[in-house]
């Protein structure tokens, strides 16, 4: 894809909006219902992210625009290093767009599917790196709803990192979430009770996905034989009965965590990050060095590539029928059909548009922490002077009536 751009540097306004046209297009990696990811380089910076990008007529036609002016906002809002951080949000008349850390390491649904079997000590290291993540998470008052492989993603170094926000929610203190979502096969037993019976859920369901996940990663097959089309009453019935198989082969402390992660009595659940420091599996774990990245995690992606499906590529080039690469000729063709074609239903369709253009939430962290940084710069000269100028009274001398 990249061979549609120019790699020629172009001089940018620092005071203008980060748009399409400041970002190199690089390839393909991913793909959703409604949505793409790409990899793109910054054209003056150099720098390399995702970029994802979800298509307004789409989201209208499914409903979604609610939900993707959701995930920006909350995304808006979060900076760890166990997350994808957002740097840029932009729009343009086809597009919503979603910039973040790139990460080459690939998700954990990917490295499964490659058949990799990882160890208990790396295993280890993702409890603990996702739960700090939901930690921080739970400090905002939000409730991820969606932890599982394909939604942590490993650097290059092999750490791990959550992403995707679009069925998260924030909920205030005294506030539980009532709606039923999140991916079936790790959803905690309390998002399925009956309407009638149901009393609402929090953060304790992202820790039940969390030892789901990390079941997974050890055995390669999820405890509870789960799929999306399974009744809910007949997953009800499997938490109540089915008995969770733990291999012999597994240390008798990783069983211990696990079962306290996977456990459908909430008092019982290890649902904080004290809870998960307190467990003997864990009592050797720096945590200020897990914070830092400086425990080297035991599997690390191939390097020098994109741990990712090769074919997504193929697919935007050969079978795309709006490639991001065309888009400028596409635009340009769109806005003189719009000018003819004034039926009702293009009408509809506009005022949908209109509002999400007006909406929008439009983000720069790269300009927030330039702007951040300059008051801090501001401030350190401003205590400096006064430093300066205390240094230069004689702070010794004593008023004229308490001279005897």
């Amino acid at each position: 894809m990249g061979a549609y751009h120019s790699n020629k540097t172009l001089a940018f306004d620092e005071n203008e909006e980060v748009s399409f046209d400041h970002f190199q297009i690089l390839r393909a990696i991913g793909k959703g219902s409604f949505g793409k990811v790409c990899v793109v380089q910054k054209k003056d910076t150099k720098k390399m992210y995702a970029m994802k990008y979800m298509n307004k007529q789409k989201c209208v036609e499914r409903n979604e625009v609610k939900n993707v002016f959701k995930e920006l906002q909350i995304m808006q809002s979060l900076e760890h290093p166990f997350l994808v951080n957002l740097w840029y949000s932009f729009q343009d008349e086809e597009d919503m767009f979603m910039v973040v850390d790139l990460l080459l390491g690939g998700d954990l649904r990917y490295h499964i599917q490659q058949n990799v079997r990882f160890k208990e000590e790396t295993v280890k290291l993702y409890i603990c790196e996702v739960a700090l993540a939901l930690d921080y998470l739970k400090s905002k008052r939000i409730i991820h709803r969606d932890i599982k492989p394909d939604n942590v993603l490993l650097d290059e170094q092999g750490h791990a990192h959550i992403t995707d926000f679009n069925i998260a929610t924030v909920v205030n203190k005294e506030m539980q979430a009532t709606s039923v979502a999140g991916t079936k096969p790790y959803m905690a037993p309390e998002i399925f009770q009956p309407k009638e019976e149901r009393t609402g859920y929090s953060f304790p369901v992202d820790w039940w996905s969390l030892g789901i996940m990390a079941y997974e990663l050890l055995r390669g097959q999820r405890p509870y034989h789960i799929r999306s089309s399974t009744p809910v009453n007949e997953i009800l019935d499997m938490f109540s009965k089915a008995n969770i198989k733990y291999l012999p082969t597994w240390s008798s402390e990783m069983v211990s965590l696990l079962k306290k992660l996977i456990e459908k009595n909430l008092d019982d659940r290890c649902s904080e990050l004290k809870d998960l420091q307190n467990d003997p599996f864990l009592a050797d774990i720096n945590w200020d060095a897990v914070l830092e990245k400086s425990l080297p995690p035991g599997f690390l992606p191939t390097q020098g590539r994109l741990n990712c499906d090769p074919t997504l590529e193929l697919e935007e080039m050969i079978l795309e029928s709006k490639p991001l690469h065309k888009k400028k000729k596409r635009l340009a063709k769109k806005l003189k059909e719009n000018q003819k074609n004034k039926s009702p239903q293009n009408g509809l369709l506009e005022e949908h548009f209109e509002s999400i253009q007006k909406e929008f939430m439009v983000f720069n962290r790269e300009r927030l922490q330039k702007e951040q940084n300059e008051k801090q710069d501001n401030t350190s000269i401003i205590q400096s002077k006064c430093s300066e100028d205390e240094d230069g009274q004689n702070n010794n001398i004593l008023r004229p009536d308490y001279v005897a």
